[in-house]
């Protein structure tokens, strides 16, 4: 999608003859080849019938070119504009989701530092235009870098830290009033008048975005650890959310700088990360967005679109003995509170391990750090990351990893982490289901396993009351015994709250959807969401391409989540021989999409 504009740009390919367009505002659709009126579909869009250029005589007409130039310019806007308008019927669940929301998004120095922060900017400025609320902290560690050695000076760091002597200090305040002033000019703009001013007064159009920033940050001084005197380096104390909040309140973008002030009115040059993780852990951000200079990807070299924070936690672990970054994960986040460390000689289903160890979330506190559930409190307030094992990439992009899974377990739901380097990315991100990016997720899930024999009691408990209503079948104890391998159930605290099942039709490539159900106390929470969304996903996994699903009283449930009604025709065959025909069930599909989320099937991850 491109930066400076909510149309995605598209590849419309010739059917028959393997061409390909690229489709903008400046270059259009020619269909080459044809002999006559062609009718042709693209994206479920019909085009006008136009004549073939090569089937035009221009030397006895040139009125009859000039036409089919016209009509090619009419083919292509129209689809144009039914993309345009596609595009924003599409995005219209994320323009409500996302409305109101508040965004922690740390920019990478390496992205600070490059060409791509102006299009990053645009999209902000775009995105707040939509009512959702930022707070930027930007990197600055390749500025003060650069800075240093125009000096003659060495950066020096130990471990995550800097250590900030006098010329660094210099370094640093500069930095950051130079990135600070350069990203206020970027937002100042605001967006172009050229096509709003037919749509009457546009006096509000001629102000940019509101930018704040200022002393929200208090620090205290690192001082010598192990031996090491870190001088004007800082550790986050306190995040002041009540200004930040009203800043935001009043629609502005806040810039968070990294920059820290002392009680006793010191400035000290805090982490970047652990700023940002920090902030959004006080905030109660709905998202901690992480724009960096690549993609995360997996040993593979596949995109990882998806990490739960069972599995982001298992890889970081994985690596806890080779990674100083891993190591002092697992130490953040205190060994005792992690149950989940036993994973890695356990058996995985899909996409999560069997047992009852899944992991608490610690309850933040700003200016204090978290309660790790056992009595004691670890006074971590961000998750910082840099240093030499993060410039040398040795270990990828696992201290982002480490950042993102420790924010999720201070109460943020969602962390992004985006490559900075593809074209809106934050919009691809946002408002697409799959997105561009890598995001960990502590709720998504959270408790769902295949179903083991333990459970039978517990998924028939489940299934009775809605077998005695008439809106399920009955099903014995043996049917279920027997059909237990196709259930999905969601734990939680050692109690079935939830179940599904997905029986495969692998001849046909496609499944059916059955038994779900949520207990009544868990109702309204978006349970059955998060059971429908992982059966789609695990069919897709499977290589199916349909679900289907028979149903007396809730088809409008199933409705507003995307299937749509169908004839009995439409069931495989088998199935269809042993439909209770009396029942008079409604039969519903729904296309599904490819598998790109990064789950993983059977086996631990990668």
């Amino acid at each position: 999608m491109a930066a400076s504009s909510p149309l995605p740009r598209a590849l419309i390919q010739n059917q028959g003859h393997g061409q390909e367009s690229d489709f903008s505002t400046n270059s259009f659709w020619r269909p080459k080849g044809d002999k006559n009126l062609q009718t042709r579909k693209y994206f479920g869009i019909q085009s006008v019938k136009i004549p073939s250029l090569q089937s035009v005589d221009c030397g006895k007409n040139n009125n009859v070119l000039e036409e089919a130039e016209k009509s090619e310019v009419e083919a292509c806007s129209a689809v144009k504009d039914e993309l345009f308008v596609r595009f924003f019927r599409e995005a219209w669940p994320y323009f409500l989701a996302h409305r109101g929301s508040t965004f922690v998004v740390v920019v990478s120095a390496e992205i600070v530092d490059s060409p791509h922060l102006d299009h990053i900017l645009k999209d902000i400025s775009l995105l707040h235009g939509l009512g959702i609320k930022f707070v930027l902290v930007p990197g600055t560690h390749v500025q003060i870098d650069k800075l240093l050695a125009e000096s003659g000076s060495e950066p020096k760091y130990v471990g995550s830290y800097r250590v900030t002597d006098p010329d660094s200090l210099r370094a640093a305040t500069d930095a950051a009033g130079r990135i600070r002033i350069l990203i206020e000019a970027k937002l100042s703009p605001g967006p172009s008048l050229s096509g709003v001013r037919r749509h009457g007064d546009n006096s509000r159009w001629h102000n940019g975005v509101c930018v704040a920033s200022g002393n929200f940050l208090a620090a205290k001084r690192r001082g010598v650890v192990e031996g090491v005197d870190y001088a004007s380096t800082g550790e986050v104390k306190k995040i002041d959310v009540d200004r930040m909040r009203e800043k935001l309140d009043q629609d502005c973008i806040v810039i968070l700088s990294n920059l820290g002030y002392s009680s006793s009115g010191e400035v000290l040059n805090c982490n970047t990360y652990e700023v940002a993780t920090a902030c959004a852990s006080a905030l109660g951000a709905e998202k901690l967005i992480c724009i960096i200079d690549g993609p995360i990807l997996d040993e593979s070299g596949r995109l990882i679109r998806f990490l739960s924070l069972q599995d982001a936690d298992v890889l970081i672990r994985k690596r806890a003995q080779q990674s100083e970054t891993a190591a002092k994960y697992v130490k953040a986040v205190a060994e005792e509170d992690c149950p989940s460390v036993a994973y890695e000689n356990s058996d995985y289903s899909f996409p999560f391990p069997k047992g009852n160890a899944f992991i608490p979330t610690p309850k933040f506190q700003n200016g204090v750090g978290f309660d790790i559930g056992s009595g004691f409190w670890s006074s971590e307030q961000g998750f910082a990351i840099g240093g030499q094992e993060r410039l040398s990439r040795l270990n990828g992009y696992l201290s982002e990893l480490a950042a993102a899974a420790f924010v999720c377990r201070s109460g943020v739901e969602r962390v992004h982490l985006l490559d900075g380097t593809v074209g809106g990315v934050l919009l691809k991100e946002l408002f697409q289901r799959d997105g561009v990016g890598t995001m960990v997720a502590s709720d998504l899930y959270e408790g769902m396993r295949m179903a083991r024999i333990t459970d039978l009691e517990g998924i028939k408990q489940l299934l009775l009351p809605l077998e005695e209503s008439g809106v399920l079948i009955r099903r014995t104890r043996e049917e279920l015994l027997e059909a237990l391998d196709s259930f999905t159930v969601m734990e939680r605290e050692g109690h079935i709250i939830a179940c599904a099942a997905l029986f495969p039709f692998f001849e046909d490539k496609c499944g059916e959807v059955a038994a779900i159900a949520v207990s009544p106390e868990c109702r309204g929470q978006g349970q059955g969401d998060k059971l429908l969304d992982y059966i789609e996903k695990k069919a897709s996994s499977l290589g199916l391409q349909m679900l289907f699903l028979l149903t007396t009283r809730t088809a409008d449930w199933f409705v507003r989540r995307g299937f749509l009604e169908c004839s009995i025709e439409s069931i495989p065959e088998p199935r269809r021989n042993r439909i209770d025909i009396s029942r008079r069930s409604k039969y519903y599909m729904k296309n599904i999409r490819p598998d790109t989320s990064g789950i993983p099937l059977n086996g631990s991850v990668t």
